[in-house]
């Protein structure tokens, strides 16, 4: 721990975080380093940190890096304390190649970042049923992946299976073909091909039948809570509870962090990149942001030029134009990513489904 004294009483902080400790750092108004020091991960560890910077002055807010991950409960510790936390990201190569790479010098980073004004991120609050529901989400996503390889392999083991085998379940779709494979009787001998076979993707149909179950009860439970969340989002066309959850998750308990609609469009990477050279003028896909925030509106965009009537017409005048399909989702997309942002905001829903489709050009 490094320490200097000075009479100012408006201090910046900056914390490195990390799985165990937590390093942070104070510095003046004029970026001066007065000190830093480590502190636990622990409830005691974060009210112990909070004191230490107030020992030093008053701080007018604090940097902290990984706010979605390691420094999560810091973040809602300092918030609920009336402190100003600010999302800062890591230092680049770039600067730990010149700077080098240390706790104390990622920390006082951290804090000269929110000073100088280069972090001004708003983290998620992580504090409500929006974060209730990006937790739950997990759990489905990891089933849905598990009975998805459940799925895949017995399908190839199907394949390989001795013929008395293949030809009972040939032709069969997959809820038949499930059920048909958990109610196998392999026997006590598993040495032989036919018998471990049987065994084998009995296991994977009973596993299959379990994930569909735990993904049919995660169902029950987010879809509440999703309404509850955003009910304004579930009316407009296309969305779903699955959809809906994820830009939900994207945009966290605290959507107004993001200062307008084109904020959301950079979260979500449907904010049109400039690809314009000599006479000719265009914007490309963007492909930064959150990918799954992304693919969510990838997905309404889908439902919407197979089942919507106003988007039909869009779709068709656009080509008429020289359009591309690439282009014409990304102008849509952007679209989509307005109306969202309007509902997640609680712009009043008559207002969100009569929005006109020429802006989306």
């Amino acid at each position: 721990m490094t320490s200097m004294t000075h009479d100012g009483a408006e201090i910046t902080g900056g914390v490195d975080t990390h799985g165990p400790t937590h390093h942070a750092a104070v510095i003046d108004p004029l970026g001066r380093h007065l000190a830093d020091r480590e502190f636990p991960a622990t409830v005691r560890g974060y009210r112990d940190l909070l004191d230490w910077m107030r020992s030093h002055g008053t701080p007018t807010a604090v940097g902290v890096e990984g706010t979605g991950a390691y420094g999560a409960e810091l973040a809602r510790v300092l918030t609920a304390a009336g402190v100003t936390v600010v999302d800062v990201d890591r230092p680049d190569r770039k600067t730990r190649r010149t700077k080098g790479k240390s706790d104390p010098i990622d920390a006082y980073a951290a804090a000269t970042a929110v000073l100088s004004g280069r972090a001004t991120g708003i983290p998620k609050s992580r504090d409500g049923v929006v974060e209730a529901v990006r937790v739950l989400r997990v759990a489905r996503r990891s089933a849905i992946k598990a009975r998805t390889q459940a799925m895949n392999q017995i399908r190839n083991l199907v394949v390989t299976a001795p013929a008395m085998l293949r030809e009972q379940v040939a032709g069969l779709d997959r809820t038949a073909l499930i059920r048909t494979l958990a109610r196998l009787r392999p026997g006590d001998d598993v040495s032989r091909p036919l018998a471990a076979t049987k065994a084998s993707l009995r296991r994977l149909a009973r596993r299959h039948q379990a994930m569909d179950t735990e993904i049919a009860e995660l169902d029950a439970e987010i879809g509440p809570l999703v309404e509850q969340a955003a009910p304004a989002l579930l009316k407009l066309f296309g969305v779903g509870p699955e959809t809906a959850g994820q830009l939900l998750a994207s945009a966290g308990d605290n959507p107004e962090r993001m200062r307008s609609e084109g904020a959301f469009a950079h979260l979500a990477g449907v904010a049109p990149i400039p690809a314009s050279s000599g006479r000719t003028h265009r914007h490309r896909l963007n492909r930064g942001g959150d990918r799954a925030a992304n693919n969510a509106l990838h997905t309404i965009v889908l439902v919407r030029m197979r089942y919507d009537e106003r988007t039909r017409a869009y779709v068709e005048r656009r080509t008429k134009e020289g359009l591309s399909k690439k282009d014409i989702m990304r102008c849509l997309k952007r679209f989509v990513a307005r109306e969202v942002y309007r509902a997640l905001t609680s712009t009043p829903a008559e207002r969100i489904t009569q929005i006109n489709l020429a802006p989306a050009a």
